[in-house]
């Protein structure tokens, strides 16, 4: 299991790309913390989501 913003998912396996698409999250609008380290960008697709990991996901919203 791993948990998302603190909610227990079956997901372990799945690359962090996939989890994100999967989902319906923007990744042009979210920024991802697996186990307290920022997540870039560009290592969503080679890191894969493992038993006990935990995810806190955060989404920008603009205003004005």
């Amino acid at each position: 299991m791993v948990e998302v913003n603190s909610q227990a998912l079956d997901i372990a396996g799945v690359t962090l790309s996939r989890y994100l698409s999967d989902a319906g999250y923007d990744a042009t609008r979210i920024a991802v913390e697996c186990n307290g380290e920022i997540v870039p960008k560009a290592n969503y697709e080679a890191t894969i989501l493992a038993d006990g990991d935990c995810l806190e996901i955060v989404s920008f919203v603009g205003g004005g």
